[in-house]
């Protein structure tokens, strides 16, 4: 047990908890960044509170964009976490700047259009400086590194895999939606298959790609409702619903 006597997590429960994946926090210990407070008798992962402040640190920089391996060196010189909430902070904030402001515009040209049946080309080239601004909220979530892997995954998929992954997309969600409509448990067999099939289309995403993965999953976390407005993602509800089916294996 942890020294201080503290609540402890096991590997799942800290899974569940932060999103993470056990695969990532598994990963996390086999390189050094983050290693179980205790053991059970049964040899099962115990974290307390130490390793929940150390995983926001290594969690915080990441996102930040700093590689696994410098992120160790970082917490081996004892990170302040006030320091790193603070920057973490300022992230977060930059990013809703510019998501607000691109909000803004797009909707007005939207009125604009609707109301005209066009747009001025000033407004235009406006909406196109703003979508490149974007990128660098793109480039905030995916390191150089992962963009490169990105683009190669893409290359050895080929654009009929990509096409025919993206098409399953609704009809699976939808899916899904009517299994959460109808209130079955998402430890169900029909849910776990769907749930699945779901990470497996994730997989042909992110390759595995432990960092891939987190990057995704947070870029979607703190977009997720225009995600959903714009192209008809799942609702975090429905996020939950599925890790809860492929917790319940």
């Amino acid at each position: 047990m942890p020294e201080d006597g503290g609540p402890v997590w096991k590997v799942g429960e800290l899974a569940r908890r932060t999103g993470l994946t056990v695969r990532t926090l598994h990963h996390y210990e086999q390189v050094g960044l983050l290693r179980p407070a205790a053991r059970t008798a049964a040899g099962h992962r115990l974290y307390g509170a130490a390793d929940v402040r150390r995983l926001y640190q290594v969690v915080a920089l990441r996102e930040l964009g700093l590689p696994l391996d410098v992120i160790g060196i970082l917490l081996a010189g004892e990170a302040d976490i006030a320091e790193r909430l603070a920057e973490h902070l300022a992230l977060v904030e930059q990013r809703l700047v510019r998501l607000r402001s691109l909000r803004s515009r797009l909707a007005a040209l939207v009125a604009t259009a609707e109301s005209t049946g066009s747009t001025a080309p000033a407004d235009l080239l406006g909406l196109i400086e703003e979508v490149v601004r974007m990128q660098d909220v793109i480039n905030n979530y995916f390191s150089e590194e992962q963009l490169a892997l990105l683009e190669e995954r893409r290359r050895a998929l080929g654009e009929d895999a990509i096409a025919a992954a993206e098409a399953e997309w609704p009809e699976l969600i939808a899916k899904v939606q009517a299994e959460m409509d109808a209130g079955t448990d998402p430890a169900d067999p029909r849910v776990r298959a769907l749930a699945g099939r779901w990470m497996g289309l994730l997989e042909a995403f992110h390759g595995g790609d432990d960092g891939l993965r987190e990057s995704l999953f947070t870029m979607y976390a703190e977009n997720s409702e225009q995600i959903n407005r714009d192209s008809g993602g799942p609702s975090p509800d429905m996020i939950a619903y599925i890790s809860r089916a492929n917790a319940a294996d």
